[in-house]
């Protein structure tokens, strides 16, 4: 054949195969469902001010490229490539590790062990798990926290070869030093590994574990608790029928079914709110053979622990609420925070809601230079909620408590930077957050930070808004 006759037909069929997409665009549409993620809108040509909406271009580039038709085959196909061919993923959020399992890109940092929490910062995460136990047990509930470990914490024997973890604890492992010998904290990461179980605890191809690894749980859950775990009838069988979230992400054409285990116990519980599936943000439910109240503030990973929870509870709310709405607890319940290891960070971002416990006030104290202190204040129907950054020269030691002193009182405040509400993009670890009556609110606050090392120093602030007033310090 002639050379130059064959780069032509080479060519053709090119540019033939590029055009496709766009020629079936209008009569084919990309489902978003498989993917977990709303899709993008077609771009309007002026703005809701009326305007020209300059970026209309730049809007239409992504409505195309996440509909254009066969957009699922095509994914698919480059996913199955990579896979096959590189061991690797289309997707920065799908690892693809050994023997066809997935994890799920954002556990990367816990794996590898970077990007790891300071020593005080961990601190601080303990230190607000331990105000969050002194309020329960103060109003005669029982508090249990967990972290759900990350599947390659459990299983890193199946990730790829060239992810080498650094040779220093993860944040779950600091963590769990720190907080082992409080009775409010369960090891579930030691638990799950203590099992061996012959049986994966987790999926292959999606974020989360099974339900026989959810069973896992709920049966050491119940342990520590004292009460009787769920039946599973007449034991576990299998069945090819979760779709995982991870294959469903770089395969999305595929029915990619991972395995599930199953028992055929019949539960009795019943759903006491509207029920709309197992993410919904509150769920509440009673059972008739349970026994107790449980309030469980979970993510994702408390799904398939969910029927488990609500069948051997009287009455039960589960809720994917942030901030956790503390101020529900009533005495006799049993209060659980579930929270996923990558997720630990959030323990530093969002404080509770829930009124501050009250504290001594401090005395011979240092005073800050005030910069970079800020102050802001939004009331609630009983409660004013306060929070701020205080200054860096505020800090030393290895930790710290803070106390926030109004109206000749003293209140302890998590320590908790509320970035979104405070209109910052970058963490800090200087943050504070509390809940005070509204009848003990003032607008002279001075707030101190007690260090670990001795030294206590302050800041006055004399107007909500994050003005320091050294003359009436």
């Amino acid at each position: 054949m002639n050379k130059n006759l064959f780069y032509r037909i080479y060519t053709a069929v090119f540019i033939g195969i590029c055009i496709v997409p766009a020629i079936f665009t209008p009569f084919l549409k990309a489902g978003s469902s498989k993917e977990k993620r709303e899709l993008g809108k077609f771009p309007s040509v002026k703005t809701e001010k009326g305007e020209i909406n300059f970026k209309f271009f730049d809007e239409f580039e992504t409505y195309f490229s996440e509909h254009f038709a066969f957009r699922p085959q095509l994914v698919t196909a480059d996913g199955r490539l990579k896979a096959a061919l590189t061991a690797t993923s289309p997707n920065s959020d799908v690892i693809v590790g050994k023997d066809g399992w997935l994890y799920y890109g954002e556990t990367v940092d816990d794996f590898l062990r970077t990007n790891t929490l300071s020593s005080a910062e961990i601190k601080n995460i303990a230190n607000n798990l331990r105000i969050t136990e002194q309020y329960c047990r103060q109003r005669g509930a029982e508090f249990i926290f967990f972290s759900a470990p990350n599947k390659n914490t459990l299983y890193p024997e199946y990730m790829p070869y060239n992810y080498v973890p650094a040779n220093k604890e993860s944040n779950l492992e600091m963590l769990t030093e720190e907080l082992i010998s409080d009775d409010f904290f369960f090891d579930m990461k030691s638990a799950l590994l203590n099992l061996n179980s012959p049986t994966p605890l987790y999926h292959k191809t999606d974020t989360h574990w099974n339900n026989f690894g959810a069973y896992a749980a709920h049966t050491m859950l119940m342990n520590k608790i004292g009460k009787a775990s769920c039946g599973v009838g007449n034991g576990w069988y299998t069945a090819n029928d979760r779709l995982g979230d991870l294959a469903a992400m770089i395969y999305p054409a595929e029915d990619a079914k991972d395995m599930q285990l199953h028992n055929d116990y019949e539960f009795t519980y019943e759903y006491t709110s509207r029920f709309r599936g197992l993410d919904d943000i509150s769920i509440t439910t009673c059972s008739k053979n349970g026994n107790g109240n449980l309030l469980m503030y979970r993510d994702s990973y408390g799904e398939a622990i969910l029927p488990y929870m609500a069948e051997v509870f009287e009455s039960a709310e589960f809720s994917r609420a942030v901030p956790y709405h503390l101020d529900k607890v009533k005495e006799n319940d049993t209060v659980i925070i579930e929270l996923v290891e990558r997720n630990l960070t959030n323990l530093l971002m969002d404080a509770p809601i829930m009124e501050a416990p009250s504290a001594d006030i401090p005395e011979n104290t240092e005073k800050s230079n005030g910069n970079g202190a800020m102050l802001e204040s939004y009331g609630t129907a009983d409660m004013q909620h306060i929070f701020g950054v205080l200054p860096e020269d505020c800090f030393s030691g290895d930790s710290h408590m803070i106390i926030v002193e109004s109206k000749n009182e003293a209140f302890e405040a998590f320590n908790c930077f509320e970035k979104e509400l405070l209109n910052k993009t970058e963490y800090s670890p200087r943050g504070f957050s509390l809940y005070i009556p509204q009848e003990k609110i003032s607008l002279d606050y001075k707030v101190t930070v007690l260090n670990s090392d001795g030294r206590a120093v302050s800041v006055r602030f004399t107007s909500i808004g994050g003005y320091v007033n050294y003359e009436t310090f």
